[in-house]
């Protein structure tokens, strides 16, 4: 009997390695928008956003092949690429923040971040929403809610509501502001003290809800006078996403210590970072020992650079911003007797489905409808604490045209997937 490639899988990898959809899609080739399956399908990526430039984008892959035919080593020996990236990165933010340590994932910048909250503060209390994702190390996914941590969270974590447009509006934030102070006050309470707070400025993972700028500022206030730390996590906005902005705290208004990214800085290539002030970093440097043997090596520098520059050379911050604002007439024009709400900012988009006036989720209706998507060739996903939310987040040259297919065809869908009784 011949081995299927789901049994090889769970052979070589162990049980419940996630795939999307219920027949995973086999994906052997990409190039710009495109991806193609082992049977020469051809499928419009609407989802992935680590190929930032498009898959395989010539001027990154020339890059990296370049320099990997030179020099590829560490950050304990001096090369310039790595500080040249550093300087072309931090040029595009403010806020005094000017130094950077380089990674490989946003798990770890992640991780740095929390810590450098503990070094300047003294003190180990953690804030994040209770519907989040910051990633996959001990500390990270401690905040993070798709599943409990063995023994419950720390005692250190404290996760508030997140925002919901749909069922709990907050147009200023202060019933956001609202909850973190009282998590504030509990663990002063508690003896354990506060350190500040991580979000994504975008809620990308909290289902982006519809919130405006200036949402976070009573809560940027509350976090300032109890002596805490903003950590932005720009893995899923950064890099022009917004349109508007190149970075989603630009975007919502608000003033980070640190900023953290990962996935779409080298388009694919595995590269994170952690940006900070330097006070903020000192504080970092003289409390703790880091080294990362492949963070900012010179292979992953080079890829940086690269995608920095397309992301210049080809407008695609300027592309994002009038794709979204198509995108969304067209998004908003849809009619569905279960679509109660549709959300997006910059190349992000949100459509919630419900089943009922009390806004139950319409979890199964939804992951059908990417299943109906992903048989048309069109990649996307679900996100939101039930999974009701069809969630559209595609590389950055995607294009008016694109958003037409993209439309047309969860047009049709809607029309043909099975409405519950």
């Amino acid at each position: 009997m011949t081995e299927t490639l789901t049994d090889r899988r769970a052979r070589l990898m162990g049980p419940n390695v996630p795939t999307f959809y219920r027949n995973p899609v086999h994906i052997v080739r990409g190039e710009g928008v495109w991806l193609w399956d082992k049977d020469g399908k051809r499928y419009l990526d609407c989802y992935n956003n680590v190929p930032h430039v498009g898959h395989c984008h010539p001027a990154v892959v020339k890059a990296i092949a370049d320099q990997a035919a030179i020099l590829n080593t560490h950050t304990r020996y001096h090369h310039d690429l790595v500080l040249d990236y550093i300087e072309a990165l931090t040029a595009r933010l403010g806020h005094d923040i000017s130094q950077c340590i380089m990674t490989c994932t946003g798990s770890e910048a992640n991780d740095i971040a929390l810590r450098m909250a503990q070094a300047v503060t003294g003190k180990i209390g953690i804030i994040a929403t209770d519907n989040t994702y910051h990633g996959n190390t001990t500390a990270t996914s401690a905040l993070s809610s798709r599943r409990p941590p063995i023994g419950g969270y720390p005692a250190h974590v404290r996760l508030v509501p997140a925002p919901d447009s749909l069922r709990s509006p907050d147009p200023d934030g202060s019933i956001f502001a609202g909850h973190i102070k009282a998590a504030i006050e509990d663990l002063n309470a508690s003896g354990i003290g506060f350190s500040g707070m991580m979000l994504c400025p975008a809620f990308a993972n909290e289902g982006i809800p519809s919130v405006a700028p200036g949402f976070f500022a009573k809560a940027e206030a509350v976090i300032r006078e109890a002596g805490g730390l903003i950590l932005c996590d720009e893995v899923q906005p950064g890099f022009g996403r917004m349109g508007s902005h190149f970075w989603g705290h630009e975007w919502l208004g608000l003033t980070p210590d640190v900023v953290t990214c990962g996935k779409p800085m080298a388009n694919g290539h595995p590269a994170a970072a952690v940006l900070a002030r330097p006070d903020v970093m000192a504080a970092f440097r003289n409390a703790f020992g880091y080294f990362n043997t492949f963070g900012g090596n010179p292979v992953s520098a080079a890829a940086c650079l690269a995608t920095l520059k397309v992301i210049d050379d080809e407008g695609l911050q300027e592309n994002a911003a009038k794709t979204s604002a198509y995108v969304m007439d067209r998004l908003r024009a849809l009619r569905h007797p279960l679509l109660a709400e549709v959300r997006g900012v910059g190349l992000f988009f949100g459509a919630e489905f419900v089943l009922d006036e009390n806004n139950t989720p319409a979890t199964a209706f939804v992951e059908d409808l990417v299943e109906v998507m992903v048989a048309k060739g069109f990649i996307l996903n679900r996100i939101g604490r039930a999974g009701n939310t069809l969630k559209i987040r595609p590389p950055l040259p995607f294009g008016i045209e694109h958003a037409d297919l993209l439309v047309d065809a969860l047009t049709e869908a809607l029309a043909t997937t099975k409405v519950p009784a």
